[in-house]
């Protein structure tokens, strides 16, 4: 297995999450934890986080579950619900494994605040590449 430096070093390049203070916290097979810290460029003109922060940082945490051994999976259908704000200064995303194919995978990813506060649930299936 990967060490968290090298899969952090390989999703450097990452840089949409990356440059929007996505990090990796943890992985494992077949999941991944990852986190921001919320700053004034992640909300909306009301002053709530972007719809598109929450699902961004879960795209990559799935990302990061999916392919931090071997590179070869895409998103192919992704389902957001949005289920509160946060009331935490940070998100964080964990992405488990509910089916791995051969051809086809589905992971649901949770996002909550760092007061484990639930804010939005994601279904992710995903397609090999390779």
């Amino acid at each position: 297995m990967k060490t968290i430096e090298e899969v952090r070093s390989f999703f450097q390049n990452d840089r949409f999450a990356t440059e929007n203070g996505m990090v990796i916290d943890e992985i494992d097979e077949n999941f991944a934890k990852c986190s921001m810290t919320i700053a004034s460029r992640h909300k909306n003109a009301v002053g709530g986080v972007m719809g598109g922060v929450y699902f961004t940082l879960a795209d990559f945490c799935y990302a990061v579950a999916t392919n931090h051994q071997e590179p070869k999976w895409v998103s192919l259908n992704s389902t957001i619900s949005f289920l509160g704000r946060p009331k935490g200064e940070s998100l964080i995303a964990a992405a488990t494994c509910v089916k791995n194919g051969r051809s086809t995978n589905l992971y649901n990813v949770t996002v909550t605040d760092e007061l484990e506060n639930l804010v939005a649930t994601v279904s992710i299936t995903g397609f090999a590449t390779k």
